[in-house]
């Protein structure tokens, strides 16, 4: 059993920044790819960023340049740091792990969401 506890959502002003948390924990041989996604009011869900254990990073182009991806392997946790936010920005945040239990098998896990909000 594996849980993904995000934090660091909130409201703020355009042009601001924030800074989201997601750990894992539970039954965690290791951890592969890490990343984070975005659902806003009535759109499809979709990806922010990605980063591979060995920190390789990926980023959809309307973050490219404002966001930065993360992760600290030894505490199980990736960060998503958020800046220059905008109005389009406002989205519920999502963050997927894939990881390998003590048995070697992989499982794709998502944590429950954190709301971000930007508005004046």
């Amino acid at each position: 059993q594996v849980v993904l506890v995000e934090s660091g959502g909130g409201l703020v002003q355009p042009g601001g920044s924030l800074r989201l948390s997601c750990a894992a924990s539970g039954s965690i041989f290791s951890i592969n790819a890490m990343g984070w996604y975005r659902q806003a009011p009535g759109k499809e869900r979709e990806l922010v960023a990605t980063i591979t254990r060995g920190g390789s990073t990926n980023y959809a182009d309307s973050v490219k340049g404002r966001f930065t991806i993360f992760r600290d392997n030894a505490q199980n946790t990736v960060y998503l740091q958020m800046n220059s936010l905008k109005p389009e920005d406002t989205a519920v945040y999502y963050c997927n792990a894939e990881i390998v239990n003590f048995r070697y098998y992989p499982s794709d896990n998502w944590g429950q969401g954190t709301q971000g909000t930007v508005s004046s």
